[in-house]
């Protein structure tokens, strides 16, 4: 039986991603751990859908699970060096 937390509701302020969990706490993690978030507009954060595994942001290529949000992970998207 799967009893992992699902994310029910997400909200953001000017530094911080709140993710509210079915089990009923509330996770509050820094928008500099997403920097595609962090860059975002506000209404391409609102864009987002909640699904099984966490998060997801179509326009932003951006895909967030609950269990790395759990384990204090931010995005593990290799940083490309920038081009002299």
């Amino acid at each position: 039986m799967n009893t992992s937390p699902k994310a029910k509701t997400l909200r953001f302020d000017r530094d911080n991603m709140w993710v509210e969990l079915s089990d009923g706490r509330t996770l509050g993690v820094p928008l500099a751990w997403f920097p595609r978030l962090l860059r975002a507009t506000s209404a391409q954060r609102a864009a987002f859908r909640i699904s099984s595994r966490g998060l997801h942001w179509a326009d932003l290529d951006e895909d967030i699970s609950v269990a790395a949000l759990l384990n204090g992970l931010g995005d593990l998207t290799a940083q490309r060096p920038r081009a002299a």
